[in-house]
């Protein structure tokens, strides 16, 4: 049983990628032909994510930038490829 659990519960590797992808690093935003679709939610999320000014070195934290990202994202209302719930500490998989 915990085995189904864990596997409907995310695609998130143990090494904080999906789909070979790195969830760390600089990330721009797009509308169309995004690396992965992100629903952000409230609660049980995939990822939490620390939004940071440089550095974003560790799982979770996430530079914006506008041009040389490391992966696009687009942000979606449902039936997002990971969701994600924006943190002021502690970010990562739970």
């Amino acid at each position: 049983m915990l085995e189904l659990l864990a596997l409907a519960a995310s695609d998130i590797g143990e090494d904080c990628t999906w789909n070979g992808i790195p969830l760390y690093g600089e990330v721009q935003v797009v509308e169309s032909f995004a690396d992965i679709d992100v629903e952000v939610v409230s609660s049980f999320p995939d990822l939490n994510v620390k939004v940071v000014e440089s550095f974003p070195d560790d799982c979770g934290e996430w530079e914006f930038v506008e041009s040389f990202p490391d992966f696009t994202i687009r942000f979606v209302d449902s039936f997002g490829d990971i969701t994600i719930k924006f943190v002021e500490s502690f970010p990562g998989v739970d």
